[in-house]
């Protein structure tokens, strides 16, 4: 009996000890910043999906300037979105003072629209940005002299199947979203999200394999049921416009080498690939060199395809 409770404590040893020792080491304490909400100016808006009978709503912020300027339509990442995100906020920022409109919509389910983000598929979400192009569009009192997509992290799922919809699109950037399938990214995700909590290696790989099992099964069933297998390479092979997708080299939500991978092997050459060193799923300042939420030559390198300069 004695040996059976050593045995039993040696690998609960095994199994929680690097955990605990990690979680009583001091943290890094690294706070990042970001342009707040409200030291922008915005209109808000309202309008109408008319392909699944939604009505939306959001922010349009439109940059002093004489003539037509670019517009970019945000696509968010996952889960519910507020609109005091301050990685929408901040790169919205960036454009601005470049001369570039931004349309934020609500998502479906978040602030002020309706719907809801967790019985839609990626095609079911894709109609929402139709909608905002169509309503871009549609502004007699403005003018646009190109129209683009940002899909932030899961956004970058959806914006190349926008693309495929719409003839009113000229370019669509995904930021920090990836290329393999959902269910493969949920995996990766939670195995380094249970290593940053100290777990071993292959202890992590275990507890992930359930535990991405339970979110895709019980926890958060109709969503995923709608979207694991969503394979996003043949929209990325048949884009037609120009497409730029930037990853963080140390991202731990995406398999950023694998996605860079897997876009080189479609030889689409519409498509650009930047890599950011020493940055993570939020294509931050890296370590030493700043605080910023995003980093300015990320929020420069979309700026410069909006802008027709790539």
């Amino acid at each position: 009996m004695r040996k059976r409770w050593l045995i039993a404590a040696g690998i609960l040893l095994v199994v929680v000890g690097p955990v605990i020792v990690t979680q009583l080491l001091p943290g890094e304490g690294r706070r990042l910043t970001g342009v707040p909400l409200q030291d922008l100016d915005y209109t808000e808006v309202r309008f109408r999906n008319a392909h699944q009978d939604l009505d939306l709503a959001g922010m349009l912020f439109v940059p002093e300037a004489d003539g037509a300027v670019p517009a970019v339509v945000i696509i968010h990442g996952s889960g519910t979105s507020s609109r005091n995100n301050g990685w929408y906020s901040t790169i919205t920022s960036d454009f601005l003072d470049r001369g570039i409109a931004v349309l934020l919509p609500d998502k479906r389910g978040s602030e002020k629209s309706s719907g809801d983000w967790r019985t839609s598929s990626f095609e079911d979400l894709a109609t929402d940005t139709l909608a905002a192009v169509e309503y871009l569009v549609s502004r007699d009192d403005l003018s646009f002299s190109r129209i683009g997509l940002l899909g932030m992290s899961q956004g970058g799922w959806i914006a190349p199947i926008v693309a495929s919809r719409s003839s009113e699109i000229d370019f669509i950037v995904s930021f920090s979203g990836t290329t393999v399938t959902p269910r493969e990214q949920l995996e990766f995700e939670e195995v380094h999200n249970l290593r940053q909590l100290g777990f071993l290696p292959g202890i992590a790989n275990g507890i992930a394999f359930l535990s991405t099992r339970y979110i895709r099964n019980m926890g958060q069933r109709e969503f995923w049921e709608r979207v694991e297998d969503y394979d996003p390479l043949p929209n990325w092979k048949s884009l037609a416009v120009d497409g730029l997708l930037l990853f963080g080299e140390a991202d731990t939500n995406v398999p950023t080498a694998k996605s860079v991978s897997l876009i080189g092997e479609l030889d689409n050459p519409r498509l650009v690939v930047k890599v950011f060193e020493g940055s993570g799923h939020a294509i931050e300042d890296p370590e030493i060199k700043g605080t910023r939420v995003i980093r300015k030559d990320a929020s420069a390198a979309v700026a410069d395809l909006a802008l027709g300069r790539r």
